[in-house]
């Protein structure tokens, strides 16, 4: 009893906060403004007297589809409705509405994009010329997702200079895409609702449930009627497909295989948001308080769900009706929520990419990544060069800087190393080319594109070698290089401090030498560190070329010391690629004079001493290239620039892979480039390989990273 007290009491207390103000939801059907007239009937029938007044204005507006809800909220005609999340996005960012909920299903806030079929002889990569239907315009699954997937592979090319809409009416066949009638027509080709010169009667490819092919469900049955051939929709609306059926449709899968409906983990598009209800900014606290109490009563958990269920529209003869059937809870946004927060950066960027915004400055032109002074000079040398798209140089601090600017759509694409192309593949950045070693072209990669990480000293510090290093001075590359920080660890630098051999290198260096030069590290592994000078200035141990002691170059500066003598390292680990190329350029800088190839020898593994040409058999591990990185809906945009560069490179002054007249080495790209491989079509997991992979997964298992902590938040989770 004292419960129910509390109940009335809330209701009472909720009925005084929205003061009898009228609550207007926006239909798209006559089903729906059924379930939406049940629904106020049901919260009539609930509440307690004193709340009944402010609750019995629910009222439902009848609009003719979403963008026409959308106008009628904007214009205070209406106050609520629940959208698609590319629906969500257009009404913030176009007609600065607010998302006051989001929809969860029961595996996640998130849904899946599929590809569904009836013919098994088709191929995601052959789509060309086929007749689709798509859930909606602009929805995540049925049009951002799938599109974003084939420009991404370069499967629908995009010329720009029209309309998305326009290249895809041209790429397939015929279409039923409700809501695109203002986009492109053709994209209405299949569709099946009424025409009528008037508007309210017109439900021609319109996005309301009187299009026979809207939504999910429609896309679905325009695909059993044998209108089109292939449907997008997600991977929610696979669970309506009856069991006697399901054998009869497959999943089309990005490797061009098919798969059963029960595969959509392993074979679908991409992933995004899920669905989420807007309205104005200055009545979202009422909504708020309205959308929480209607799903207390309402919701699957719900008090009076057996008077009505919110996420069910079984009984009104459609499905997904005010929200989506497959909803398992509302969650209401607080406040100061962006629209980038509540649906991902990943999406943003889509949806930025895929035009949702209409055209700006950043699609004519490619934001590279700098992350030094250095790199920005020679960045600024490569746009004056070059005559196809224009490039545009951003400064960041770090690659892992570059790889959050990227994930925000800051810049667009960066050359990363092995480790931070793990890194950038675990945050949703996908391969364009990979960096070439050789001088021979092959097609596929081979073995001998890697590089190798390896040891060095100085030839007179004799009594120095693997195991032997306690206490020592170490020079790294910066932290998170493959070959100064990932894989020097895994061997025994010191017999004395390997008892209990942590998986965070950082706490193997730190453990093991006295102090060094680790760029992006702290405490005593900066203290070997220098800092830069002049334009570059810079505080200690950053890590990027403005500290002296960065990268390969810079770990052999470290080694040798300064140039009054000084001496700093004791042993440096970095890769041997240039490492010949880089002790002739520190002699002829006047940084090292006098110092040749001859004075340095590698330490291996096993314990002894070796000639630097003796890397094959004498090193720490192998280093898969670098590969430029990039959001998926640009790869073909930057593979197209990078071939145009590469060509324009070959015929000007400015060289694409030459570092040393800036003063650095591997500004932009390793030095001991030859070409770029394309490799958009590859995992990133297989170019870097399985070895190294399972390796660096093992390390970032158990060591913090700001970067992967950051890129988890943005990440959709489906169990």
């Amino acid at each position: 009893k004292m419960r129910g007290s509390h109940h009335i009491l809330l209701f009472l207390i909720f009925a005084c906060c929205i003061r009898a103000k009228k609550m207007r939801w926006c239909t798209v059907s006559d089903p729906e403004q059924r379930k939406c007239a049940e629904l106020a009937k049901a919260l009539v029938a609930v509440l307690p007297p004193a709340a009944v007044a402010a609750f019995a204005r629910l009222s439902c507006v009848r609009a003719s589809n979403t963008a026409d809800c959308i106008d009628k909220i904007k214009a205070n005609r209406a106050d609520i409705v629940a959208l698609d999340a590319g629906e969500v996005y257009s009404a913030v960012k176009q007609f600065d509405l607010v998302v006051v909920a989001k929809e969860v299903y029961t595996d996640g806030a998130c849904i899946l994009s599929v590809a569904v079929v009836t013919n098994r002889s088709l191929d995601i990569r052959s789509l060309q010329g086929l007749r689709s239907c798509h859930s909606g315009a602009r929805w995540t699954a049925g049009w951002s997702l799938p599109l974003g997937f084939l420009l991404s592979r370069n499967y629908l090319t995009w010329s720009k200079e029209n309309p998305l809409s326009q290249d895809v009416g041209a790429f397939f066949r015929a279409s039923c895409v409700p809501g695109a009638a203002t986009m492109a027509p053709p994209l209405c080709a299949l569709c099946q609702g009424q025409k009528s010169y008037v508007r309210q009667k017109n439900y021609f490819c319109e996005s309301s449930h009187n299009e026979p092919f809207y939504n999910n469900q429609g896309a679905l049955r325009c695909l059993r009627r044998g209108a089109g051939d292939v449907a997008f929709v997600d991977h929610l609306a696979l669970e309506s497909i009856n069991a006697s059926e399901r054998d009869s449709f497959r999943l089309l899968c990005p490797d061009g295989s098919q798969a059963p409906l029960s595969h959509y983990m392993s074979c679908n598009l991409g992933r995004g948001p899920g669905g989420g209800m807007v309205t104005r900014h200055n009545f979202r606290k009422v909504v708020r308080k309205f959308i929480s109490a209607v799903q207390t009563q309402f919701g699957r958990l719900g008090k009076k769900r057996q008077r009505f269920q919110l996420f069910n529209s079984s009984l009104s003869g459609e499905s997904d009706l005010l929200f989506r059937d497959a909803t398992d809870k509302l969650v209401v946004l607080p406040n100061d929520m962006d629209v980038s927060q509540v649906m991902g950066l990943d999406y943003v960027a889509l949806l930025k990419g895929l035009g949702h915004e209409g055209s700006s400055l950043q699609d004519s032109v490619v934001r590279w990544c700098c992350i030094s002074h250095a790199e920005q000079k020679k960045c600024e040398q490569w746009a004056l060069s070059i005559k196809s798209d224009p490039l545009v140089c951003v400064r960041a601090v770090s690659m892992r800087d570059c790889i959050e600017k990227i994930k925000r759509d800051e810049v667009d694409a960066v050359s990363l190393d092995a480790t931070h192309t793990f890194i950038a593949g675990k945050c949703g950045l996908v391969p364009v080319v990979t960096e070439y070693y050789s001088k021979t072209v092959m097609m596929h990669l081979p073995w001998f594109l890697f590089s190798v990480g390896v040891a060095v000293a100085k030839r007179f510090s004799s009594n120095i070698f693997i195991g032997n290093l306690g206490g020592r001075r170490s020079c790294h590359g910066y932290i998170y290089s493959p070959a100064g920080w990932l894989l020097p660890y895994r061997h025994t630098l010191s017999q004395e401090h390997n008892s209990s051999a942590p998986c965070d290198p950082n706490q193997v260096y730190n453990t093991v030498f006295w102090k060094g030069c680790l760029p992006g590290s702290q405490g005593n592994l900066c203290k070997v560190c220098r800092g830069g000078t002049g334009e570059a200035a810079t505080k200690r141990c950053t890590d990027n070329h403005n500290e002296r002691y960065y990268g390969n170059m810079g770990a052999l500066r470290c080694l040798v010391g300064d140039p009054s003598g000084k001496s700093y390292g004791d042993v440096a680990f970095l890769e041997h690629h240039n490492l010949v190329t880089n002790i002739l350029a520190l002699n002829s800088s006047g940084w090292a004079k006098e110092w040749k190839q001859s004075d340095f020898e590698l330490l291996c593994a096993d314990g002894h001493r070796a000639a630097l040409s003796e890397w094959e058999s004498c090193n720490l591990g192998v280093v898969p290239p670098n590969s430029i990185m990039t959001r998926p809906v640009l790869t073909a945009r930057v593979y197209d620039f990078l071939m145009k560069s590469q060509v324009t490179a070959s015929s000007t002054e400015f060289q694409l892979f030459e570092s040393h007249r800036y003063g650095e080495s591997d500004l932009l790209f390793k030095d001991a480039t030859h070409c770029f491989v394309h490799t958009s079509h590859m995992d990133y997991r297989s170019i870097l390989g399985e070895e190294f992979y399972a390796h660096a997964e093992a390390v970032f298992k158990c060591t913090h990273s700001d970067i992967l902590e950051f890129c988890n938040q943005d990440v959709c989770s489906i169990s």
